[in-house]
């Protein structure tokens, strides 16, 4: 018994045929598209940083700003229903890591019992993390913590828009 199928139906001179429901699902992500994906990332030392599972797919426009550059580019080409692995290094990730993002501040501008990998919002509105806390300095660092590192995603494709 087939559930669930999408048929595709055909006017061919005149004729009404039925397509194969294959046919529905054939198109492959591109970019403009909007899709959904389930995934996991992971860095090369198989540290899962996020995932999607017990959460709705995530829906992102390939090509758009708000995604990073690899995953547009890794579901580029798929399929509904289609499951992948893309290793995405860190230019088209979150970048290098840069030193020049690091800096000291008096340990008195931050909040009161800070400790060393504190997350905290700097006066622009940017994610810091708080490396070391000495005396009256203190070192921040403004990278993404996810800079400088190649990242590992099993994707499934869910759908396209």
């Amino acid at each position: 018994m087939i559930r669930n199928m999408k048929y595709v139906w055909v006017f061919l001179f005149g004729w009404v045929l039925l397509a194969s429901p294959a046919l529905a699902d054939e198109r492959a992500a591109a970019e403009g598209d909007t899709v959904s994906i389930h995934y996991t990332g992971k860095l090369e030392d198989q540290t899962v940083f996020d995932s999607s599972d017990g959460r709705e797919p995530l829906e992102f426009k390939v090509g758009a700003q708000n995604i990073i550059p690899g995953m547009s580019k890794a579901v580029q080409g798929m399929k509904v229903g289609d499951s992948k692995t893309a290793t995405i290094p860190p230019e088209e990730a979150y970048g290098p890591y840069n030193d020049k993002l690091i800096f000291e501040v008096p340990t008195q501008n931050l909040p009161p019992g800070v400790k060393p990998g504190t997350p905290l919002r700097d006066p622009q509105g940017g994610m810091v993390v708080v490396k070391e806390v000495n005396g009256d300095k203190s070192v921040l660092d403004a990278n993404h913590m996810l800079a400088g590192k190649t990242l590992i995603f099993d994707i499934k494709l869910v759908s396209i828009k």
